[in-house]
């Protein structure tokens, strides 16, 4: 049996600025999208510029944060959040959905696409290989935070999270997320989008990809106390990447049948 490290959440402290590990993850998430974004424009995978990827990522930053804060207070807490509308803005407090942020970061791409007159999934088939990593650099965030742990397990890995209260020894889900979602998604898409595809069918990809491996990663994963289990002994992380699958097929599919039909 495992015992979370329990890291110390700060992992800076420069006079009263105290830099958190959480933080620092998003910031090394933006990165690595910056990162593989310029090497894709580099190497001719899109016509947009690294003006063009600078602006978008500041635009999904903004999408992830407001999406991501009311999604989950749209899907986890919407009585809560309708009593005190307040604390939506207490972002300090935790509580942020990645369904919400995708919705959010839908919305901007939307915004992005129609300003610069392209098509949104374009815009979403240069962008999504790069989000994986991001995802990743999140996921082990959580594992430091001790956060987010999963279900109780007898399997030699499980581990105890001091966190929880029960002394169980858990999966470390965080780390089957990082695995799935982050590494194994990201080898995935990228490899799928090494050559040029039909309009749409990497942004499908990814969708039924995350949908797919979210979904089975929940089975593991401690549902949140408030809400337990919901219809058909599905969590809410389950009952949300549902439709993630079923529009990322139907988007293959049409684009399939587009790409038949143009030929």
């Amino acid at each position: 049996m495992l015992v979370h490290p329990q890291f110390d959440p700060v992992a800076l402290q420069i006079g009263p600025v105290a830099v958190h590990w959480y933080g620092l993850m998003y910031l090394v998430g933006f990165a690595l999208v910056w990162l593989l974004g310029r090497w894709r424009i580099q190497n001719g995978k899109t016509d947009l510029t690294l003006r063009d990827l600078e602006d978008l990522i500041f635009y999904c930053v903004l999408g992830v944060i407001v999406g991501g804060r009311l999604g989950y207070a749209l899907f986890y807490k919407p009585g809560d959040y309708l009593k005190n509308p307040i604390e939506l803005l207490y972002v300090w407090q935790g509580g942020m959905s990645f369904h919400g942020g995708l919705l959010g970061v839908i919305i901007v791409l939307f915004l992005f696409a129609r300003k610069k007159n392209k098509s949104l999934l374009a815009v979403g088939d240069f962008l999504v290989p790069l989000i994986p990593l991001g995802l990743a650099a999140g996921r082990l965030g959580n594992f430091i935070n001790g956060e987010l742990w999963g279900r109780p397990s007898s399997l030699p890995w499980a581990m105890v999270f001091p966190q929880s209260g029960d002394n169980l020894p858990r999966h470390p889900s965080q780390l089957y997320e990082l695995g799935l979602e982050g590494l194994l998604l990201f080898v995935l898409v990228w490899w799928f989008a090494r050559k040029p595809r039909p309009l749409g069918q990497v942004s499908a990809v990814f969708l039924m990809g995350y949908g797919v491996f979210r979904f089975l990663v929940e089975y593991t994963r401690e549902p949140d106390a408030f809400i337990g289990l919901l219809a058909g002994g599905l969590s809410m992380g389950q009952l949300l990447s549902l439709p993630m699958i079923a529009a990322g097929a139907v988007i293959f599919l049409w684009s399939a049948r587009r790409s038949t039909l143009a030929s």
